[in-house]
Order: C-alpha cells, then structure tokens, then sequence
C-alpha cells in the first residue's frame, strides 16, 4: 500500500490515517475468498458507502449548476455520470487498478479490467475516504477527478432507458413498475444476468448483461423498442 499512499499523496493531497480501510477499499472478494479470510474483509461494504456519497455529491453539483433543468433532466445526467461506464473510466483515469488486490483465478480472466470491478472500485474508495477523512474529503476528490469531466461534458453518456421508460408509463400518473432477474448463469468472474421489466403485472420486455444494473436497462430498452403504448 506504500507506492498507492505515495500516489495519493502525491496527485491528490490524500494522506489515509487508517492503512488497513485504504487496505480494505481495494481488496476484491475473489481475494477474502481464496486468502478464506472474513467476507467484510473485502471492499463491498465500502462500495455500497461510496455510491451514496458520490451521488450526493454529484446530484448536488447539479442542482447548484443547472437551475434551469427540471428534476427528470437532472436525473438522466446524474444516472449518466454515475453509470458502470463513467465510474470505470473514472478508476482507470486515477491508476486505481493495478493496486486491486484479486485472487488468482480473478486475475487470469482479466478481472483488473473489468468495467464492473473498476467501478466497484472507484466508489469503495470513496467509501473509505468518507469514513477517514469526511464528506468534505470525498467532495474535494470528486471535484478534483469527476467534475472535470462534466464540464467538459466529456463523461461517458449513455442512454437511461429506465429512466426513459418510467416517464413514458407515467404518463398518465403512477403506475406498478417492477424489475425482476429471472435467470443467472456463468461461473462467478463472468456472470450472466436476464431481466425483465414488469408494468402492473404485464412482462414488457427482456434484456441480457454481465450485471444486474445492465440487465435491467437493456430490459427496458427492450420494452421501449418493443413500441409500448400508454393508453
């Protein structure tokens, strides 16, 4: 963890007080699982932190920034900014993750690339500098790598079907809009997810993905390409 400390130091004005939460943020459980050491041992308690933080900081940024936007065009660029795609991109642009700690098996099916790892990455760092240093410290750090990248408008944007078809379904006021994973398959590195999206009971459509979070969004793309109708 020595050269990772001297990296954050050094590019980021980041000095951890606790080596062993750093420590924590980047180990992958495909580590805690062939070390057998605890399940909290790996960095998926830290993650789940971190994705609070990060869009709190960033739903903030928007609000601030955008007072012309309407909540629904505040949430796409939200959901945009903080997808899979961007968070990964967001790792690899800090070196985060050539100092993820994988097991062997991991390792050797390319998970240090994987877009899902990066990401899980990313926000269990941010997890762990929250629980540091304090909300302040994550705010300067995500101002310092992701708010750039909105400004530029350079983030990684891609469309968010579920998003787009929650405003389509609602049209005519609330309705019961349910996503369910119906079927998992693969071996733990290279999982396979199938969802489907379910309006008041009625199956609208199907989608594939490496995660749950893609499953659910090519569910309902599927559904919006399907020509839904509201009557």
């Amino acid at each position: 963890m020595d050269k990772l400390q001297e990296k954050l130091k050094n590019e980021f004005e980041i000095v951890f007080d606790d080596d062993e939460l750093l420590r924590k943020a980047f180990t992958h459980s495909s580590f805690t699982n062939e070390e057998r050491l605890p399940k909290i041992a790996n960095n998926e308690r830290l993650e789940f932190l971190g994705d609070v933080a990060l869009s709190l900081v960033v739903s903030d940024y928007l609000y601030r920034t955008y007072p012309e936007k309407l909540e629904g065009e505040l949430s796409k660029m939200r959901s945009s900014i903080v997808r899979t795609e961007s968070l990964a991109n967001f790792s690899r642009v800090c070196g985060f993750g050539e100092f993820l700690r994988l097991g062997h098996g991991e390792e050797k099916t390319g998970g240090r690339n994987r877009e899902t790892t990066l990401e899980n990455l990313f926000e269990a760092f941010l997890g762990a500098l929250f629980l540091d240093q304090g909300m302040e410290a994550v705010k300067k750090f995500i101002y310092q790598v992701v708010i750039p990248h909105v400004k530029a408008n350079d983030y990684v944007k891609v469309v968010d079907y579920k998003t787009e078809l929650q405003e389509i379904l609602q049209t005519n006021g609330d309705t019961l809009i349910e996503y369910r994973i119906i079927e998992e398959s693969g071996p733990a590195h290279e999982r396979a997810f199938i969802a489907a999206v379910y309006n008041n009971g009625e199956e609208l459509g199907r989608g594939v993905g490496k995660s749950k979070k893609v499953a659910e969004q090519n569910a309902a793309e599927d559904a919006i390409k399907g020509q839904i109708h509201v009557s």
